[in-house]
């Protein structure tokens, strides 16, 4: 099952509310797709096709999970999308990202 919901990345701004993720190897990431076999992020920094970079919740920093990344393209606004697989998605943690995509955004302000 696949959930989007379209929204684009519109800040690069670490500190921005919106983001969903934190990677290890800084920069900051929000979902755009969740399906139990793959992922669709928004990025700020970019990472090459092959690479497994480990993610934990911004809002959760104990749960935290691996993507492998098969493709990362930069957009206009400066972020990457970043296109993988999860290598160790539990239950918790899919259910804890598609929260996260339903949720309304933050108001800005």
């Amino acid at each position: 099952m696949s959930e989007d919901t379209g929204a684009a990345a519109t800040s690069t701004d670490p500190t921005a509310s919106s983001w969903h993720l934190a990677w290890s190897r800084g920069g900051f990431a929000r979902f755009v797709k969740v399906s139990d076999t793959a992922l669709t992020l928004s990025s700020t920094v970019p990472s090459p096709p092959g690479s497994r970079i480990d993610a934990t919740f911004v809002d959760a920093p104990q749960l935290g999970f691996r993507v492998k990344i098969h493709a990362s393209r930069r957009q206009p606004d400066g972020t990457f999308v970043l296109e993988g697989r999860p290598i160790d998605l539990t239950r918790e943690v899919r259910a804890h990202a598609l929260a996260l995509m339903a949720a309304p955004p933050p108001a800005a302000g």
